[in-house]
């Protein structure tokens, strides 16, 4: 079974970038808030579940081979 999750770029601050992200890319119902300076993303609903991750890591790793913070994309698995 796969498992796919979207994500967008909806915001960007001096220290942050703010993404929707989900499980249907035309309804993306939940955000996440990435510090750019430690790398590390919160759920604006504290709610850290696969989905959250999957999107936080795939932003980080799609990061780690451009050097720049992708304006959307998607992971399968």
């Amino acid at each position: 079974m796969a498992s796919l999750v979207y994500f967008k770029k909806i915001s960007e601050e001096p220290h942050s970038i703010r993404y929707s992200f989900g499980e249907d890319p035309d309804h993306m119902t939940r955000d996440l808030t990435m510090d750019i300076e430690s790398r590390t993303a919160t759920p604006d609903d504290d709610r850290i579940d696969y989905t959250y991750l999957k999107a936080s890591r795939k932003i980080n790793a799609v990061f780690d081979e451009r050097s720049q913070w992708p304006e959307r994309g998607m992971s399968v698995s």
